[in-house]
Order: C-alpha cells, then structure tokens, then sequence
C-alpha cells in the first residue's frame, strides 16, 4: 500500500509548530474553578474523560496561571462545560488581572466550597486525586462526586484559535431513490 501525497514536508517540533498542528483539533471549552483566599478560575480546552470505573476525568493548568497556586492546594474543583453562547464567560476566564468573579459573571458558592457558575451547560464538582507536573504544566486527575447538566444543548468548541459551535447543517442525502 502506497502512502498518501502530502503538500507539505515534515517538520521538526518546537512549540510554534505544535500550536498550528493542535489548533487543528476542535476542544470543548471548560471553565475550572477552586475556592482559596479568594476564589480562582480559568478557561481550559484540555478537560477529558479518563475512566469510567472508577470515575476520573483530568485537564490541564499553566504553572504560571494565577489559579494555579490555589489549584495545587485544592482538595475539590469545578468543571463547567460552557454552551456555544459563553464565548464572553470563556474570554473573561481567560483574561488575566482581573477579577474574574465580578458582574457580570454569576456563580455563587456550591458543595465543598467550590465556585458553581450559573447557565452553564453542566458542571460537575470533582475530588482531586493527584496532579503531575508535566513540561510548563500541570495534569489534574480527578473524581467527579457530583454534577449537573441542564437541558440539552450546543457545547461551545475552541478550533483554530477562536470560539465556534457546532452549527446546526443539514444532514446529508445519500443515495436518494428515484
């Protein structure tokens, strides 16, 4: 079997490079949050599923964020899947130097503490059982111990570096009968 023609030749890895290939892949945009001092949060594209017996799913946080010194001392977290009209909850929890809790986001406190934001697609409240050090990051590994989904809907998607939704499209017609 012959391998497919590329256009373009293989290149070696640096950072550069591998941002462009992985804003090839489409990421559902999460909001993780943590109680501390103050309460801390930051929009994250890297949430996944890890197990389901026993439950565990896992994301990512930049060493250098600000939420991550409260983050590795948190025993409970947030996850809030965010639905495709959050594009503002997620840019301003990606902002930093500023006081993400503020109007108008709208959270209150919920079970162990943590920060639950209002009208989000789901959230789930999460035991954190282990974090890695990994490169400039950090892998959480945690035990979700209590969600909420609402009604279903459209879950906001983050591809080549913008906000996006899976927009409704007609399905196509294959093999129509005369």
């Amino acid at each position: 079997m012959t391998e497919p023609a590329d256009s373009s030749p293989p290149v070696d890895v640096d950072a550069e490079t591998l941002r462009t290939l992985l804003r090839h892949q489409a990421s559902t945009v999460t909001v993780v949050t943590a109680a501390g001092a103050s309460a801390v949060g930051f929009t994250a594209t890297s949430f996944t599923s890890v197990s389901l017996r026993p439950p565990l799913v896992l994301f990512c946080v930049a060493l250098g964020s600000s939420s991550w010194p409260t983050i590795s001392r948190a025993r409970h977290v947030g996850v809030h899947l965010l639905a495709r009209q959050q594009q503002e909850l997620a840019r301003r929890f990606a902002t930093g130097g500023i006081d993400r809790f503020a109007a108008p986001t709208r959270w209150r406190p919920g079970p162990e503490g943590v920060p639950i934001l209002d009208d989000t697609l789901a959230w789930l409240v999460c035991r954190v059982i282990d974090r890695v050090v990994a490169g400039d990051h950090a892998v959480v590994l945690a035990a979700p111990e209590l969600l909420r989904h609402g009604e279903a809907g459209s879950p906001l998607l983050y591809h080549q570096g913008r906000y996006t939704d899976l927009a409704e499209r007609p399905e196509p017609v294959v093999g129509r009968a005369a």
